[in-house]
């Protein structure tokens, strides 16, 4: 009887313990669970970081805390998000966006439209563009989408025509009429504004006139609110698929198509950047 009540004893024993363990597990998950309130997005410096950390305290007051990871390129931030090391990032529009996740397989998703960067054309040999000459050199960015802005940009202003249906595919080799026979030199958007003392103009992205310190004001012409350009290139927040109704997806997109964000834009950047919402 005894070894019976012993043994008894023992099994009682071990089931209290393992019943404790199991709940400190269950109290030890629903900790992690409550304590991940960190949504890290990723960003290019200019002006997209900057915009979010503006809204730094608008998330801590809804128990967040925003954690901004700033990159230099279109490539790695994508990557960083599909591969789940983010929770967002907000540095690219939609048509990027499309050709990444066609190119890349990735699946990633836009959930809000903020601002639109103007595309300028900016003088440089030539101070305006009624003294532009026969030959003149122009300088515009190389990859498909900010070539055919610069191209919609300069037919805008009456110096080429495109052939029709053209739009924000268009190349070089849908010039149809070109009456001053511009030169137009193809280079990588980034260098575009390094190369104005070379040329007689340039038609440069937003982001990369403000790096280089232009202004709006300065521009000889930029595209309007109302263009196919600002309806189709405004820079969005994308998540992963599937986290679109998440809490945390739901805090950051409140919080940045807010009026602090839309007064922030409006009175810093002086036009170079010019919300959509």
């Amino acid at each position: 009887m005894k070894l019976m009540r012993k043994n008894s004893f023992k099994r009682k024993a071990v089931a209290v313990v393992l019943g404790l363990s199991v709940v400190a597990g269950l109290f030890t998950g629903c900790g992690k669970e409550k304590s991940d309130k960190t949504i890290k997005v990723g960003a290019v410096p200019t002006p997209h970081a900057e915009v979010l950390n503006i809204i730094k305290d608008n998330l801590k007051e809804k128990g967040y805390n925003l954690e901004v990871v700033e990159y230099n390129d279109y490539v790695l931030p994508n990557k960083a998000l599909e591969d789940g090391e983010l929770d967002a990032n907000y540095f690219q529009h939609q048509p990027y966006l499309d050709d990444f996740n066609k190119e890349n397989g990735t699946h990633i998703v836009s959930v809000a439209a903020v601002h639109f960067e103007p595309f300028g054309i900016y003088a440089g040999k030539t101070k305006s563009l009624s003294d532009l000459k026969d030959g003149a050199t122009v300088a515009v960015p190389n990859d498909t989408t900010n070539e055919a802005r610069a191209l919609l940009l300069l037919e805008a202003q009456g110096l080429i025509k495109l052939k029709e249906g053209a739009g924000i595919t268009a190349t070089v080799l849908d010039i149809e009429e070109n009456p001053l026979n511009l030169e137009i030199k193809e280079l990588e958007a980034a260098q575009v504004a390094r190369a104005v003392s070379d040329v007689d103009i340039a038609a440069i992205n937003g982001n990369y006139a403000i790096d280089a310190g232009y202004k709006v004001s300065d521009a000889l012409a930029v595209e309007s609110a109302d263009s196919l350009a600002a309806e189709t290139y405004a820079n969005i927040v994308a998540v992963k698929e599937g986290s679109e109704n998440s809490d945390k997806t739901k805090a950051l997109v409140e919080a940045i198509l807010s009026d602090e964000v839309r007064d922030y834009i409006n009175q810093t950047y002086e036009g170079a950047v010019v919300p959509v919402f």
